[in-house]
């Protein structure tokens, strides 16, 4: 498989501390998507102040967001327009988009092409900021690799051809060579993925096939994943917090897909309750090896955010955070 060298030197700001090491491209990680009503008082200060985005407050923590909307419905415009204006303090940032369900879940084939000029219009005012980093094309484990899904797909990658195109599969018969080298014919990265390895499930990797490298950490509810038990949230399908040690290997990967990459995005997607925002912040203090900006709400509920914290707590708590009782996190 061909590699890809990267066009630009990574900042001073992701510095990699392995003697002679290749130049690698730009490095942004963060979370996937900020609109979550759990996250008041945990990420986002419970009484926000007058102004308040969460959009904004992110940036100031991470160079890159997943926007998750856009799967559900396309990109309005005008949000779009607005959300560009909201990250404007942070120059590094990009957003990251999910390409409409209806492309990627619905029955094949389902769209139609008053549903792909809806989604243009959202993309394209991210595209002509020079914010849209990526649009990940994300199918579910059911989309099996065959004769007519590989059509599809191939058809869908022209389709869409304009944008910095990432694919998402889950089942393991896309691991295969072919696969790659698809990817490779339409300039499309390969999103890597950590996901509970159940039956067929495409395991790990660190595959690069475009310019844009891209790795997602689902989080690993083994019990939950594939549950259609109507009694459990749908929350819980996220709720994962993952330990430093299961973060190590793919610190290894993150890296050896930079090396190979113009522009590497990692989004963490185990989103409840903020821990896709404490994995994200331990990724980004790691692979600089430095202490980072930590937000407040958050600390108070993982003390173990304070071994990456930048500065000392903004008020004095009556017991040791280190005490407090920490979260737990492991395969249930």
């Amino acid at each position: 498989m061909p590699q890809h060298k990267p066009k630009a030197p990574l900042p001073a700001s992701t510095p990699d501390s392995r003697p002679n090491a290749a130049p690698r491209g730009t490095l942004r990680v963060g979370p996937a998507g900020w609109s979550y009503p759990d996250w008041s008082g945990y990420v986002y200060p419970a009484r926000r102040p007058k102004g308040f985005h969460e959009a904004a407050y992110l940036a100031e923590f991470f160079d890159t967001i997943e926007i998750n909307t856009s799967f559900y419905q396309p990109l309005r415009p005008d949000h779009a327009a607005q959300w560009i204006d909201r990250v404007l303090a942070n120059p590094r940032f990009l957003f990251t988009a999910k390409l409409w369900q209806r492309f990627t879940h619905d029955s094949i084939p389902g769209a139609t092409p008053a549903d792909e000029r809806a989604v243009r219009v959202g993309f394209d005012v991210l595209r002509a900021a020079d914010k849209l980093g990526a649009v990940l094309l994300q199918f579910p484990f059911s989309f099996h690799r065959t004769k007519e899904t590989v059509s599809y797909l191939a058809a869908l990658l022209k389709r869409f051809a304009g944008y910095p195109l990432v694919v998402e599969v889950r089942h393991s018969s896309w691991d295969t060579p072919e696969t790659l080298a698809l990817l490779q014919e339409h300039n499309a990265g390969f999103c890597n993925i950590d996901q509970p390895v159940i039956g067929r499930s495409l395991t790990p990797s660190a595959q690069a096939t475009s310019p844009i490298g891209y790795i997602r950490l689902h989080g690993r509810r083994y019990d939950t994943w594939f549950s259609d038990d109507r009694a459990i949230p749908a929350h819980e399908r996220y709720n994962y917090l993952y330990t430093s040690e299961e973060l190590a290997p793919w610190i290894i990967r993150v890296r050896n897909v930079a090396e190979r990459s113009r522009d590497t995005f990692v989004v963490t997607n185990n989103h409840f309750q903020g821990k896709s925002v404490v994995n994200a912040l331990q990724l980004i203090s790691i692979l600089k090896g430095a202490k980072v900006k930590v937000p407040e709400p958050l600390r108070r509920h993982y003390p173990e955010l304070e071994d990456i914290a930048d500065t000392p707590p903004a008020e004095p708590t009556l017991f040791s955070l280190a005490g407090s009782k920490k979260e737990k996190p492991g395969k249930p």
